[in-house]
Protein backbone atom coordinates (compact mmCIF):
# COMPACT_ATOMS: atom_id res chain seq x y z
CA UNK A 1 0.00 0.00 0.00
CA UNK A 2 1.39 3.40 -0.51
CA UNK A 3 2.37 5.79 1.80
CA UNK A 4 -0.27 8.01 2.99
CA UNK A 5 0.65 11.95 3.82
CA UNK A 6 -1.14 13.45 6.44
CA UNK A 7 -1.07 17.56 6.81
CA UNK A 8 -2.44 19.24 10.15
CA UNK A 9 -2.71 22.82 9.95
CA UNK A 10 -4.71 24.98 12.85
CA UNK A 11 -4.75 28.50 14.56
CA UNK A 12 -2.36 29.09 17.79
CA UNK A 13 -4.69 27.73 20.88
CA UNK A 14 -6.43 25.29 18.52
CA UNK A 15 -4.93 22.20 20.37
CA UNK A 16 -3.20 20.99 17.19
CA UNK A 17 -0.07 20.56 18.64
CA UNK A 18 -2.14 18.20 21.66
CA UNK A 19 -3.79 16.70 19.06
CA UNK A 20 -1.10 15.42 16.64
CA UNK A 21 0.63 14.36 19.45
CA UNK A 22 -2.02 12.49 20.82
CA UNK A 23 -2.72 11.09 16.95
CA UNK A 24 0.89 10.18 16.65
CA UNK A 25 1.52 8.35 20.61
CA UNK A 26 -1.83 6.19 19.27
CA UNK A 27 -0.63 4.86 16.00
CA UNK A 28 3.33 3.88 15.47
CA UNK A 29 3.04 3.19 11.75
CA UNK A 30 2.86 7.61 11.58
CA UNK A 31 5.73 8.98 10.94
CA UNK A 32 5.60 12.55 12.01
CA UNK A 33 7.70 15.29 9.49
CA UNK A 34 10.18 17.12 11.46
CA UNK A 35 10.42 20.89 10.11
CA UNK A 36 13.43 23.16 10.54
CA UNK A 37 13.19 26.23 12.15
CA UNK A 38 15.13 29.42 13.21
CA UNK A 39 13.37 30.02 16.88
CA UNK A 40 14.91 28.83 19.94
CA UNK A 41 13.79 25.61 21.48
CA UNK A 42 10.47 25.63 24.21
CA UNK A 43 10.35 23.94 27.14
CA UNK A 44 10.48 20.03 26.38
CA UNK A 45 11.24 20.54 22.84
CA UNK A 46 14.09 18.13 21.44
CA UNK A 47 16.01 18.63 18.75
CA UNK A 48 15.96 16.65 15.73
CA UNK A 49 12.70 15.61 17.34
CA UNK A 50 10.14 18.28 17.80
CA UNK A 51 12.05 19.97 15.22
CA UNK A 52 15.65 21.01 13.82
CA UNK A 53 16.35 23.66 15.40
CA UNK A 54 18.83 26.29 13.06
CA UNK A 55 20.60 29.74 12.39
CA UNK A 56 18.36 32.26 10.29
CA UNK A 57 21.53 31.94 8.50
CA UNK A 58 21.80 28.07 8.10
CA UNK A 59 17.94 28.12 7.33
CA UNK A 60 18.66 30.43 4.19
CA UNK A 61 21.18 28.57 2.73
CA UNK A 62 18.94 25.82 2.73
CA UNK A 63 16.40 27.94 0.71
CA UNK A 64 19.20 28.96 -1.84
CA UNK A 65 20.29 25.43 -2.30
CA UNK A 66 16.37 24.48 -3.24
CA UNK A 67 16.14 22.07 -0.09
CA UNK A 68 12.98 23.60 1.00
CA UNK A 69 9.60 22.27 0.02
CA UNK A 70 8.03 24.92 1.78
CA UNK A 71 9.12 27.35 4.43
CA UNK A 72 7.43 30.13 6.19
CA UNK A 73 8.81 33.42 8.07
CA UNK A 74 5.86 34.15 10.77
CA UNK A 75 6.66 35.90 14.34
CA UNK A 76 10.13 36.71 13.81
CA UNK A 77 11.29 33.21 12.33
CA UNK A 78 11.87 31.04 9.54
CA UNK A 79 9.91 27.39 9.65
CA UNK A 80 10.10 25.28 6.92
CA UNK A 81 9.83 21.41 5.47
CA UNK A 82 12.54 19.24 3.69
CA UNK A 83 12.39 18.31 0.23
CA UNK A 84 14.76 15.62 0.69
CA UNK A 85 12.95 14.07 3.99
CA UNK A 86 9.67 13.89 2.39
CA UNK A 87 10.65 11.68 -0.60
CA UNK A 88 13.37 9.34 1.64
CA UNK A 89 10.15 9.13 3.89
CA UNK A 90 7.68 7.89 0.85
CA UNK A 91 10.47 5.56 -0.24
CA UNK A 92 9.87 4.05 2.98
CA UNK A 93 6.20 3.09 2.42
CA UNK A 94 5.64 5.03 5.69
CA UNK A 95 2.56 7.03 6.34
CA UNK A 96 3.81 10.53 7.19
CA UNK A 97 2.47 13.33 9.72
CA UNK A 98 3.09 16.92 8.74
CA UNK A 99 2.30 19.93 11.37
CA UNK A 100 2.36 22.98 9.43
CA UNK A 101 1.05 26.22 9.00
CA UNK A 102 -1.77 27.11 6.00
CA UNK A 103 0.44 28.60 4.01
CA UNK A 104 3.39 25.83 4.02
CA UNK A 105 -0.16 23.41 3.92
CA UNK A 106 -0.13 25.03 0.27
CA UNK A 107 2.66 24.39 -0.85
CA UNK A 108 2.62 20.83 0.13
CA UNK A 109 -0.53 20.25 -1.50
CA UNK A 110 1.40 21.69 -4.85
CA UNK A 111 4.21 18.47 -3.71
CA UNK A 112 1.82 15.83 -2.79
CA UNK A 113 -1.66 16.44 -4.03
CA UNK A 114 -2.27 12.78 -2.96
CA UNK A 115 -2.25 13.96 0.81
CA UNK A 116 -5.02 14.30 3.10
CA UNK A 117 -5.28 18.13 4.28
CA UNK A 118 -7.07 18.67 7.83
CA UNK A 119 -7.43 21.93 9.78
CA UNK A 120 -8.08 22.31 13.41
CA UNK A 121 -9.86 25.52 14.96
CA UNK A 122 -11.65 26.15 18.51
CA UNK A 123 -15.30 26.53 17.89
CA UNK A 124 -15.47 30.29 18.33
CA UNK A 125 -13.00 33.10 18.63
CA UNK A 126 -13.33 33.49 22.78
CA UNK A 127 -12.64 30.34 23.01
CA UNK A 128 -9.19 31.01 21.24
CA UNK A 129 -8.52 33.89 23.04
CA UNK A 130 -9.48 32.76 26.54
CA UNK A 131 -7.13 29.52 25.61
CA UNK A 132 -4.31 31.92 24.30
CA UNK A 133 -4.31 34.01 27.41
CA UNK A 134 -4.23 30.94 29.86
CA UNK A 135 -0.83 30.53 28.73
CA UNK A 136 0.77 33.49 30.13
CA UNK A 137 3.72 33.80 28.01
CA UNK A 138 1.92 36.62 25.40
CA UNK A 139 2.05 39.93 26.14
CA UNK A 140 -0.67 41.73 24.78
CA UNK A 141 0.47 42.65 21.32
CA UNK A 142 1.19 38.97 21.07
CA UNK A 143 -2.07 38.03 21.80
CA UNK A 144 -3.62 40.15 19.81
CA UNK A 145 -1.34 39.18 16.62
CA UNK A 146 -2.44 36.29 17.10
CA UNK A 147 -5.79 36.18 17.23
CA UNK A 148 -5.85 38.40 13.91
CA UNK A 149 -3.96 35.72 12.18
CA UNK A 150 -6.22 32.76 13.63
CA UNK A 151 -9.16 34.65 12.16
CA UNK A 152 -7.27 35.10 8.69
CA UNK A 153 -6.35 31.41 8.92
CA UNK A 154 -9.58 29.83 9.86
CA UNK A 155 -10.99 32.27 6.87
CA UNK A 156 -8.46 30.62 4.53
CA UNK A 157 -9.39 26.95 5.30
CA UNK A 158 -12.66 26.01 3.57
CA UNK A 159 -9.98 24.40 0.83
CA UNK A 160 -8.58 21.75 3.09
CA UNK A 161 -10.12 18.36 2.70
CA UNK A 162 -11.28 17.95 6.43
CA UNK A 163 -12.11 20.57 9.30
CA UNK A 164 -12.32 19.38 12.67
CA UNK A 165 -13.60 21.51 15.43
CA UNK A 166 -11.75 21.44 18.87
CA UNK A 167 -14.35 21.56 21.20
CA UNK A 168 -13.83 18.66 23.23
CA UNK A 169 -10.05 17.11 23.10
CA UNK A 170 -11.78 13.30 23.39
CA UNK A 171 -14.08 14.14 20.44
CA UNK A 172 -11.77 16.23 18.32
CA UNK A 173 -9.31 13.12 18.76
CA UNK A 174 -11.99 10.54 17.51
CA UNK A 175 -12.62 13.03 14.83
CA UNK A 176 -9.39 12.92 13.35
CA UNK A 177 -8.43 9.27 14.04
CA UNK A 178 -11.42 8.64 11.76
CA UNK A 179 -10.20 11.00 8.53
CA UNK A 180 -6.79 9.08 9.33
CA UNK A 181 -9.00 5.37 8.80
CA UNK A 182 -11.20 6.97 5.87
CA UNK A 183 -7.87 7.59 3.66
CA UNK A 184 -6.40 4.33 4.62
CA UNK A 185 -9.67 2.86 2.82
CA UNK A 186 -9.33 5.29 0.11
CA UNK A 187 -9.69 2.94 -3.19
CA UNK A 188 -6.80 4.45 -4.96
CA UNK A 189 -4.60 3.40 -1.85
CA UNK A 190 -6.05 -0.30 -1.61
CA UNK A 191 -6.78 -1.51 -4.54
CA UNK A 192 -3.72 -1.61 -6.23
CA UNK A 193 -2.68 -3.94 -3.77
CA UNK A 194 -6.17 -6.26 -4.05
CA UNK A 195 -6.05 -5.63 -7.89
CA UNK A 196 -3.48 -8.73 -9.24
CA UNK A 197 -5.13 -10.87 -6.38
CA UNK A 198 -8.73 -10.88 -8.11
CA UNK A 199 -7.25 -10.54 -11.71
CA UNK A 200 -5.58 -13.53 -11.07
CA UNK A 201 -8.81 -15.79 -9.88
Amino acid sequence: MAAQIFVISGASGAGKTTLVRALQAGDPSLRFAVSYTTRPPRPGEVDGKDYCFVSEEEFIQLLRDGLMVEYVHQFGHYYGTSRQWIDQALKGRQDILFDVEIHGAKALKEHCPQGTFIFILPPTPAVLAQRLRGRGSLSETELQERLARARQEVLGARWYDYLVVNDDLAAAMARLQAIVVAARCRTGSVWPTLEPLWQGG
